[in-house]
């Protein structure tokens, strides 16, 4: 026999092996492999599984902090993702219902502070904590008579 045809029936052979043993119950074999793959439950939020304990936002519905809000909002680009009224662009609009991450202040705030996949970046680490919840008093004031520079109804 040449060495091709013995390479192939050489493959042909362990296909075959390979076949059966694959229809075969987990016996002695799979008691002697190695021990199944530890599963790792991964989530779609990084980070603690719950938002840590937050203080109550000290500037809820403090008008001076939600225009404050609303400058910082623009002064720290958060228009150039979120559109410059907060209705959506890159990053997801602010002015919905639904929230993935959840739409009480402390979750607002932890999705600031600490960021979340696909883009949104931490500011915990460049803004002071009171800024960030003027930036919090200003996303909770959209769709509300409060909010500054609403946009007009078409």
């Amino acid at each position: 026999m040449n060495a091709p045809r013995l390479a192939i029936w050489t493959a042909a052979a362990l296909l075959a092996l390979a076949i059966v043993a694959c229809g075969q119950p987990a016996g002695d074999v799979a008691a002697n492999s190695a021990p199944p793959p530890v599963m790792t439950p991964v989530g779609p939020v990084p980070g603690p599984q719950e938002n840590p304990p937050r203080p109550e936002n000290p500037y809820h519905q403090d008008r001076t902090a939600v225009v404050e809000g609303r400058t910082l909002f623009v002064r720290m680009n958060c228009s150039g993702c979120h559109g410059g009224r907060a209705g959506g662009g890159m990053g997801p609009s602010l002015r919905d219902v639904d929230w993935l991450y959840g739409s009480t202040d402390a979750q607002i705030f932890a999705s600031i502070a600490e960021g979340r996949a696909h883009g949104m970046p931490t500011w915990g680490t460049r803004l002071p904590e009171d800024q960030v919840w003027k930036i919090v008093a200003y996303i909770k004031s959209l769709r509300t008579p409060g909010e500054p520079d609403a946009p007009r109804p078409r």
